[in-house]
């Protein structure tokens, strides 16, 4: 009898060891990232992090573009005030729907209309409905109290479609409002008013009172040889369909320049590009690499693997190729450094939020030099050299 209980006492030790370890794992997932297993191949150290907003999931809907683009002015926000915001993503969203919805009419269905858009289309929704704050307009209609857009989507598509076929010959005067409708039933109707630190006022005085960004201080750079370097042009993706901002280009080299300097000196950058590499983060893993075998998957890297050096050239094949495609948008908040020294560059995502660095991602700096499509900064975090050479 004894003997029986002593063994049961150890294996109730055992228990316990072994369940206070892994709770610890998975409440501290920094600290694992140092330690050698099939889940955590990098130990990354921050060199510099710029504060910013908590990770919030879009959940199954294609509005990376807003989530990325009001993480990027929160911490904008931060940086010039001091004081933090929870805005609003699906009071942006539930404005560009609209428009999206007009240009794809005029262009008779010859133009992108889906979830996906860019962050110039959320400055331009900002400048001209104003914004809210999250507890104003949620967007949340969905039993569980997560975002869904996919039969909404669907079903705004099938509507322009029907219009598009024009029963009676042209344009009925009324699917305007009924698309409108269609967004309230599902989104739920903007508030025109709204109550903030005991004062009533619209999203319009919300934006220029409490907001306080002037949105044209805001520049998106790329880098592609299909048009002259220091010359602003619109980039040929299907998602940008409003044409609302030029994109400045410059040379790869410049363009990751850009980019540390911003994060360097205390300045965040909106990141638009490619994860659909067999070596990006997807599920849990959080890192992005471009090894020399491309037809390694992410879940076979078990340490640190030779990169490919990205050149301009590469770049320029790969997006001509349809290798490099926009398909997600993020914020771009970090640059850190794995046990080799190697710079990776630290992204917060609304994708893919419960990786192993909670909702964060550590993109290399090949995948970065290949992989970005461009990216939004405030005309401040340029190098001087480049901000002339812009003509800012």
């Amino acid at each position: 009898m004894l003997g029986t209980t002593r063994i049961l006492i150890g294996i109730l030790l055992v228990g316990l060891w072994v369940g206070g370890t892994a709770q610890g794992n998975e409440a501290d997932p920094e600290k694992q990232a140092g330690k050698k297993s099939p889940y955590y191949p990098y130990e990354f150290r921050l060199l510099h992090e710029i504060p910013h907003s908590q990770v919030k999931s879009q959940d199954k809907t294609g509005t990376c573009w807003a989530f990325a683009a009001v993480s990027f002015l929160e911490s904008e926000h931060l940086r010039q005030f001091g004081k933090t915001l929870d805005l609003s993503e699906i009071f942006i969203a539930r404005h560009v729907y609209p428009k999206k919805a007009e240009v794809y009419i005029r262009r008779n269905g010859h133009a992108n209309f889906w979830e996906g858009s860019l962050i110039h289309d959320a400055l331009w929704a900002i400048g001209q409905y104003g914004i809210v704050p999250e507890s104003a307009y949620p967007g949340r209609r969905h039993e569980d109290g997560r975002h869904d857009h996919r039969e909404m989507a669907a079903v705004l598509k099938a509507m322009l479609d029907a219009v598009l076929e024009r029963p009676a010959r042209k344009l009925s005067d009324c699917w305007p409002s009924g698309f409108d409708g269609l967004l309230d039933a599902y989104l739920g109707k903007p508030p025109e008013s709204l109550e903030f630190d005991g004062r009533t006022m619209s999203p319009v005085e919300f934006r220029d009172r409490i907001v306080r960004l002037d949105l044209s201080e805001y520049v998106q750079l790329t880098s592609f040889t299909h048009h002259p370097f220091y010359v602003p042009f619109q980039l040929e993706i299907p998602d940008n369909w409003s044409g609302s901002r030029p994109f400045y280009n410059v040379p790869l080299d410049e363009l990751e320049e850009a980019v540390d300097h911003a994060v360097n000196n205390g300045y965040s950058v909106a990141w638009d590009g490619d994860v659909s590499e067999r070596s990006a983060a997807k599920k849990r893993r959080g890192f992005a690499v471009i090894p020399e075998d491309r037809q390694v998957s992410l879940k076979e890297i078990e340490e640190p693997v030779t990169e490919k050096e990205v050149h301009q050239r590469q770049r320029q094949q790969t997006f001509d190729n349809a290798q490099t495609t926009e398909d997600h948008v993020m914020h771009l908040i970090g640059i850190a450094e794995d046990q080799t020294g190697a710079k990776f560059y630290l992204v917060k995502d609304s994708w893919f939020t419960r990786t192993d660095y909670e909702g964060r991602i550590y993109l290399s700096r090949p995948y970065f030099r290949l992989k970005t499509i461009a990216v939004m900064m405030h005309k401040d975090a340029l190098p001087k050299l480049i901000r002339n050479k812009l003509g800012f």
